[in-house]
C-alpha cells in the first residue's frame, strides 16, 4: 500500500498520512496537490510531502479523495524552503503553505444547501424559514455564503439548522474551485473556405448579402490570413465591433460552412509584444563597481551594494540580470513596494520584453495562478519583478537575486505566521539555487553593513551620483521656533513656502513627505478633552475628512464623525489634532490653487492601477505637487522634482524603539535623495523641533557611517543587533487578567532556562487589537550561540504554558528577528 504525507492549509504541528487508492499509486509524486478529507466533514486542498510504504501506528489513514494534478505544483528546491522558513520563523508548514500558494491552486470546502425533494411543505414556518425555502425553490444546490446574498440575511446558518431538523433541506459539504482559466471566442475560415478557388467563389455568393460580405472582408483585412507570415487570430468580439453589425451576419456565415467559431484560453496576463531597446552604457563608477561586484561573486555569496542615491543601481542590476539571463538562469529582482514594481517595470520591460514578469498583492487570485504556472512551465518569464511574497515563486534554477533597498522594513511579514523577513529568506533561497544575492541600497541596514564591514558578505561602495547630479541641499527649519514666532502658516514654515512658490514659478516639481496617512491623527473636545477611540483596539480612531469617517488603522472599524461630544454632549467643540497627507492636501490646494496636487498613501492606491495613474502622472508632470507617506521614498526617480519638503521628522524620531534613529535616518536620507536633476542641485527642507539632534546632522552631511557607527556602540552596549539575535514572544488574550498570569508565568518559566537573557513581560503600546490584549517577552541571544537550541529550548516552554486548561484560550507568537 502507497502512503502520502500531506502539508494541509491550516497552522498545524505535523502532516498527516492518507493512503492512496491503486488508481493513483504509480502517479503521486511530492508536490503534487491532493484533495483530502480533515475532521468529520471538512476538504482540503494538500500538498504531498513525502510518499512512502509505511503505515500509520496511531490512526488509521484515510484515503485521498483525488489527485489534482498530472506534474507537480512545486520544485524540490521549494519543499526545502518551506522546511527552512517552518524552522527558522517558528512557523507551522501549513502556515508556510497558505502563505505561499496562491489562493486560486487551494480547492476549498464550501458548505452547499438544496431543498430536500422529499420535503412536504408545513403551514407552521416562521418568516425566516419560508424566506430561505423560497430561495432554494428551484431545487439547486448553493452555498451558504450565496444564500446569505440572496435572502439578505447576515447568517442563514441557524435557520438552516431547524429547516434541517424538520427535514426540509439536505447540508453537504462540496469543494469549490476559485481559478477558472480565462477564455475568449475567436472566428476563423474553415479548411474548406480557406482554398482559394472556394474563397473566390464564396465573395460571387455573399453579392447579395451585404452585411455577411462585409463580415468576411473585415476579418480578411483583420486576419492578414492571405498574406503569409503576418495571420493573427481575430475574436469574435473585435470582429462584430469593427464591422458595426449584429451576431446574425456571422452566424449566417458559420450556417453556410465559411466560418467557424472557437474557444481557447487567453489568459489575464500582458502578452503584447514589447519593443526592447539596448541597455545604457555604465559610467566609468557605474563599471568599476560591477567588476567588484563579479570579483567579490567569486567568493561571496552576498554582496552589498552600499551606493548613494541616484548612482545609477538600477543600471548595475541591468547589466548583472543580462549576464545571468545569457547563462540560461532565472533572476528574482525583490522590492520593497508595488509602487517600486509600477515605475521599475516600465524601465525593465524596455530591456526584456516579455521575459519579465511581474508578482504582487495587487494582481487577483486568478492573475497569480497564471504568473505560478508561467514560472513553473518555463513559458516566458526569466525574471521575475516583485513584492516579499515572490520569493515563493517555483524557480526552475535561479541565477541571482536582487534585493533593492534592502534596509526597508516592509520586506518583513508581521501577521499572519510566517513572519519571515524576505531579504534574509531571499539569501537562503539562492543558497539553496546555487545563486548569488545582491542586497543594494543608498541606507543598509545596521546589520547587513556589519555583515559587510567584517566580512561575511561582499561590500561595494559607489559614491558617486549619476551624470555627476550634487546631493540635495539639506535646510534645517526650527519648526517649534516658527510656531512661537507666530510664523507658520498652518504647518508650513515660511521657507518652505517661499521654496514651494520658486519651484513651481520655475515649473519644477515639489514632494511633500508626512509619514502619517489620515486627515488627523484623532479629534478632541475643546471642553472635556474627550478623544474617541476604537471599540476593539486600545487606540484613538483617525480623522478621515474625505469620507467623513473616524477610523482605526488596526481593525478597520469605522464610524461617523460626531457633531456633538459624546462624553459632555457639548455641539461644535470637536477639533482635529496633528496632521495626515489628506489635511496637507487640502492646505496646499488652499494655499496654492492654481496647483495639480496628487496624494500617494494607503488610502489613495487600494486598486492595481491607482499606483501607476499617480505615478505616470507625475512622470509626465501632469501633476505638480505629490503628498505622501513612506511610499514615495523608496527609490522612485522623478528627473524634474527640485525640492523635497520633510514636514515633520520629529515623529520619526520620538518613537520608542532601539531602530528609531536609524529608520529616521533612513527614512530622510531616501526622501531627500528624490530631490535633484541632472543641472540643477534639489533642496531639501527639513522642518523639526530638535533642529541640533545627531541623526539631523548626520542627514544633513550624509554621514551614514556616523550614524552606522553611533549605533552599534549603543547597541553593543545594550545587547541588540548586531551583536545579539532577538525573538520576541507576543502573547494574546482576551482576558487581561488571564493574560497577565499567563505572561507572569512565561518569563518565570523562560527565566529558569535563559536568565538574564529575558526582557519583560511588557506592554506595548497598543496594548489591545481587535478585542485581544496584548504583552511582549523579549529574549536575547548571543550572536555565537546556537539559535537552533534556543528556539528548542524556547518551544517547550512555550508548550508547557499552553498546555495549562487555564490558557487554553491564550495566543502565543514568536516572532523571530523582529524589526
Amino acid at each position: 500500500m502507497k502512503y502520502v504525507d500531506v502539508i494541509l492549509p491550516l497552522p498545524l504541528a505535523n502532516t498527516f498520512t492518507y493512503s492512496v487508492p491503486e488508481e493513483w499509486a504509480e502517479q503521486v509524486r511530492m508536490g503534487m496537490r491532493v484533495v483530502v478529507p480533515f475532521g468529520k466533514k471538512k476538504m482540503y486542498t494538500a500538498v504531498v510531502y513525502l510518499v512512502h510504504s509505511v503505515t500509520p501506528t496511531i490512526y488509521e489513514a484515510k484515503d485521498i479523495l483525488c489527485l489534482l494534478d498530472n506534474e507537480p505544483i512545486l520544485r524540490r528546491p521549494q519543499m526545502k524552503f518551506w522546511e527552512w522558513i517552518s524552522s527558522y520563523y517558528q512557523a507551522f508548514l501549513g502556515d508556510v503553505y497558505q502563505a505561499a500558494v496562491p489562493a486560486g491552486l487551494k480547492l476549498e470546502s464550501e458548505t452547499q444547501v438544496r431543498i430536500n425533494p422529499d420535503y412536504e411543505a408545513e403551514s407552521k414556518l416562521s418568516d425566516k424559514e419560508g424566506k430561505v425555502l423560497d430561495a432554494l425553490s428551484d431545487g439547486k444546490a448553493i452555498s451558504v455564503s450565496e444564500l446569505n446574498k440572496i435572502t439578505e440575511m447576515r447568517d442563514t446558518m441557524p435557520t438552516l439548522k431547524q429547516l434541517l431538523e424538520k427535514g426540509a433541506v439536505e447540508i453537504s459539504e462540496e469543494l469549490t474551485e476559485k481559478f477558472r482559466a480565462k477564455t475568449d471566442t475567436f472566428v476563423r475560415l474553415t479548411d474548406e473556405t480557406a482554398k482559394e478557388d472556394n474563397l473566390r467563389k464564396l465573395f460571387d455568393d455573399l453579392s447579395r448579402a451585404k452585411k455577411q460580405l462585409d463580415v468576411l472582408m473585415m476579418y480578411i483585412d483583420l486576419s492578414k490570413c492571405l498574406t503569409p507570415n503576418k495571420q493573427r487570430e481575430v475574436s469574435k468580439k473585435e470582429l462584430l465591433e469593427r464591422t458595426g453589425v449584429s451576431a446574425a451576419a456571422l452566424n449566417g456565415l458559420v450556417e453556410r460552412g465559411a466560418m467557424e467559431i472557437y474557444t481557447k484560453e487567453i489568459g489575464r496576463l500582458d502578452s503584447s509584444e514589447i519593443q526592447t531597446s539596448e541597455q545604457y552604457e555604465l559610467n566609468k563608477y557605474q563599471q568599476q563597481a560591477y567588476s567588484e561586484i563579479e570579483k567579490q561573486f567569486v567568493e561571496k555569496s552576498v554582496v552589498l551594494l552600499h551606493g548613494v542615491t541616484s548612482s545609477g543601481k538600477t543600471e548595475l542590476y541591468i547589466q548583472l540580470i543580462n549576464k545571468v539571463l545569457s547563462e540560461g538562469k532565472q533572476v528574482l529582482y525583490l522590492v520593497p513596494e508595488i509602487a517600486l514594481t509600477t515605475q521599475l517595470t516600465t524601465r525593465l520591460k524596455r530591456v526584456f520584453g516579455r521575459r519579465l514578469g511581474v508578482y504582487h498583492s495587487k494582481f487577483s487570485d486568478a492573475e497569480r495562478v497564471e504568473i505560478w504556472n508561467n514560472v513553473l512551465n518555463d513559458k516566458t518569464y526569466d525574471v521575475i519583478i516583485g513584492v516579499r511574497s515572490s520569493i515563493f515563486l517555483p524557480f526552475r534554477q535561479l541565477g541571482l537575486i536582487i534585493v533593492d533597498e534592502e534596509h526597508e522594513s516592509s520586506y518583513k511579514q508581521y501577521d499572519p505566521a510566517p513572519r519571515y523577513h524576505a531579504r534574509n529568506a531571499a539569501i537562503m533561497l539562492a543558497s539553496l539555487h546555487g545563486a548569488k544575492t545582491l542586497l543594494g541600497t543608498a541606507t543598509p541596514a545596521v546589520e547587513t553593513y556589519h555583515n559587510g564591514l567584517t566580512g561575511k558578505f561582499g561590500l561595494v561602495e559607489l559614491n558617486q551620483r549619476h551624470e555627476e547630479m550634487a546631493m540635495p541641499e539639506i535646510l534645517v527649519v526650527d519648526s517649534k521656533e516658527a510656531y512661537r514666532k507666530k510664523e507658520m502658516q498652518s504647518h508650513f514654515t515660511p521657507l518652505l513656502l517661499e521654496k514651494i512658490t520658486n519651484a513651481l514659478q520655475n515649473s519644477e516639481q515639489v514632494i511633500l513627505f508626512q509619514n502619517r496617512r489620515g486627515y488627523a491623527p484623532y479629534i478632541e473636545c475643546k471642553a472635556c478633552a474627550y478623544v474617541p477611540h476604537c471599540k476593539n483596539c486600545d487606540v484613538s480612531l483617525t480623522v478621515h475628512k474625505v469620507l467623513n469617517t473616524l477610523s482605526c488603522h488596526y481593525c478597520g472599524y469605522t464610524e461617523a464623525i460626531p457633531k456633538i461630544c459624546h462624553a459632555c454632549g457639548t455641539p461644535g467643540t470637536l477639533t482635529t489634532k496633528g496632521f495626515g497627507t489628506e489635511k496637507i492636501e487640502d492646505e496646499i490646494k488652499l494655499l496654492f490653487p492654481d496647483t495639480r496636487v496628487s496624494r500617494m498613501d494607503f488610502d489613495t492606491t487600494r486598486t492595481k492601477k491607482s499606483y501607476e495613474k499617480i505615478l505616470t502622472d507625475f512622470e509626465q508632470a501632469k501633476v505638480d505637487i505629490l503628498i505622501g507617506t513612506q511610499m514615495i521614498s523608496k527609490g522612485l526617480d522623478f528627473e524634474r522634482v527640485s525640492l523635497v519638503g520633510i514636514l515633520n521628522a520629529d515623529n520619526m524620531l520620538n518613537f520608542p524603539d532601539f531602530r528609531a534613529y536609524e529608520r529616521a535616518y533612513q527614512l530622510m536620507a531616501q526622501v531627500s535623495g528624490r530631490a535633484g536633476r541632472k543641472n540643477k542641485r534639489g533642496t531639501v527642507v527639513l522642518q523639526t523641533s530638535s533642529p541640533e539632534h545627531p541623526i539631523i546632522g548626520q542627514v544633513i552631511r550624509n554621514d551614514y557611517k556616523a550614524m552606522f557607527n553611533t549605533q552599534c556602540a549603543e547597541r553593543q552596549l545594550f545587547k541588540y543587533p548586531p551583536y545579539f539575535r532577538l525573538i520576541q514572544i507576543v502573547l494574546r488574550h482576551r482576558d487581561p487578567n488571564v493574560l497577565n498570569l499567563a505572561a507572569n508565568r512565561m518569563s518565570i518559566d523562560m527565566r529558569a532556562v535563559f536568565g538574564i537573557r529575558i526582557l519583560g513581560p511588557n506592554t506595548p503600546s497598543v496594548s489591545r487589537i481587535q478585542n485581544l490584549y496584548i504583552k511582549h517577552i523579549l529574549l536575547k541571544i548571543e550572536i555565537d550561540a546556537s539559535p537552533e537550541r534556543a528556539k528548542e529550548l524556547l518551544r517547550q516552554v512555550v508548550n508547557q504554558v499552553i498546555a495549562d486548561p487555564q490558557f487554553k484560550a491564550l495566543w502565543v507568537n514568536l516572532d523571530v528577528d523582529p524589526m
